[in-house]
């Protein structure tokens, strides 16, 4: 079970972690103080149920593009969650496609690099690595 949660909030914080680089790099990104909350927690759940869907479908279908897999599910779960009212929009082409690509890049990151800081384990007092 604290896999599962630890594995939970590292979706949340790096999901919070990729739409705010987006919003703070392009113009065109508008992500609602209002509806972050909802934004972030809506992307995030996309994200993790679109992943192993895409990945199943372009391993039957489209092999080749497996290293896209990213991307798509990004593009995806940020399409959806725009069309939720009030928490994000996206405005323009060059928008969505650097918007996509901040978000997917921020959010690999983090997915990769928060655990390790999660679970660090604290080094007595007196002592340095």
């Amino acid at each position: 079970m604290t896999r599962f949660l630890i594995r939970a909030l590292v979706w949340i914080l790096s999901s919070l972690l990729g739409l705010l680089a987006a919003k703070l790099l392009l113009p065109g990104f508008h992500l609602s103080t209002g509806g972050l909350i909802l934004a972030v927690i809506v992307f995030a759940i996309l994200q993790s149920l679109l992943a192993p869907l895409v990945v199943r479908l372009t391993r039957k279908y489209a092999s080749a593009l497996i290293g896209g897999v990213g991307l798509v599910t990004t593009f995806l779960s940020l399409l959806i969650t725009s069309l939720l009212p009030g928490g994000l929009s996206i405005d323009g082409f060059g928008t969505w496609a650097l918007g996509t690509f901040i978000v997917w890049i921020v959010t690999a990151l983090a997915t990769w690099l928060l655990p390790g800081i999660m679970l660090r384990e604290k080094q007595p007092e007196g002592q340095k690595g």
